[in-house]
């Protein structure tokens, strides 16, 4: 019951609000937002400008249609042929972003599922949890753990693939050996366990948007779990899980620690065994950048990260296209 004190008691004044309060917000968060596009914008302008030399005397499709990177072969002189080709550190960071998907997205999914459809509540927000923690752990520390952890550990496996597999017709080319652990293989490992964190969050509220209605109509109709979760959530979050996989791959292709770590660092051509050991964008300028004494050295590591910049930026946008279309359909 109503206290007599209560309903006597004189109301409360309320708090007098500022007039300007909502425009003063508004034109904070609009000045935020600029904020982040005037530095994307500086930092690409800033790219482009100091790779220009390098562009001017070699030209822009002389870096991609070469991979051929020499930087003591290079000269001032415009007769010679452009010594830095950079098309084996694209190869190289396709690939090890390609095994990191094929490895990170099935696992991401049934972990996924099984937190918001089958894992008791009392086990659902530590396991969440436990995945969440692993976007905290320092890229150095997974190269380390992938030097002296992964490597060893596949290393009788990667060797016995490649003298059973190497010299096939169709897998040689891929399998071919000797693996001597660094490689795109070990790499794609590292990667698929780092992008593992980004791409079951996502999944999560994908599969957490799914109406209940369907899976309770499903469930209505005797449809098990397995079905239930075959024709009533994954169907509806297709696009979601296409969405969270573009954007595990746009944060695969800038890592740069973990991967040079573990990758091998060669640089002289395309390898195309993923048991061997190559390059990737990133770790081409982290290696080089404090030794570029030569002609265009520096400018050309510049064409590198204004290539890795662009390639990123679409593979984010297409991601966020992908992820806004599955909320749209979903609604």
């Amino acid at each position: 019951m109503t206290r007599l004190a209560d309903t006597c008691a004189p109301p409360r004044r309320m708090r007098a609000r500022w007039p300007g309060g909502d425009t003063a917000f508004r034109v904070a968060v609009t000045a935020a937002s600029a904020f982040v596009i005037v530095v994307l914008v500086a930092t690409a302008v800033f790219l482009l400008r100091q790779a220009w030399p390098a562009l001017r005397h070699y030209g822009v499709l002389s870096f991609l249609g070469s991979d051929r990177w020499a930087p003591s072969e290079a000269t001032a002189s415009s007769a010679h042929p452009n010594p830095y080709g950079i098309a084996q550190f694209v190869y190289g960071s396709a690939v090890t972003s390609l095994i990191a998907m094929a490895l990170a997205v099935p696992v991401a999914v049934a972990v996924s599922l099984y937190l918001t459809e089958i894992a008791p509540s009392w086990l659902r927000k530590p396991l969440s949890g436990l995945i969440d923690l692993l976007a905290a752990i320092p890229s150095v520390v997974y190269g380390f753990w992938g030097i002296f952890a992964l490597i060893p550990a596949i290393r009788p496996a990667g060797t016995r693939l490649s003298q059973t597999l190497g010299s096939t017709p169709v897998l040689g080319p891929v399998l071919a050996g000797p693996f001597f652990g660094v490689s795109y293989a070990a790499a794609g490992i590292v990667l698929a366990i780092m992008v593992l964190p980004i791409i079951t969050a996502i999944c999560r509220e994908v599969f957490a948007t799914v109406p209940t209605t369907d899976k309770e109509s499903a469930l209505a109709l005797g449809a098990t779990r397995w079905e239930i979760l075959r024709m009533a959530v994954l169907p509806r979050s297709r696009s979601g899980i296409a969405g969270a996989a573009v954007l595990g791959l746009g944060r695969a292709l800038g890592e740069t620690i973990a991967v040079t770590m573990v990758i091998g660092n060669s640089v002289l051509s395309i390898t195309t065994s993923v048991l061997g050991p190559g390059a990737t964008m990133p770790s081409v300028i982290a290696n080089e950048f404090t030794e570029s004494t030569e002609p265009f050295h520096l400018q050309s590591l510049m064409v590198v990260a204004a290539w890795l910049l662009l390639i990123t930026l679409s593979v984010n946008v297409v991601g966020r296209l992908v992820v806004r279309r599955s909320g749209e359909e979903s609604a």
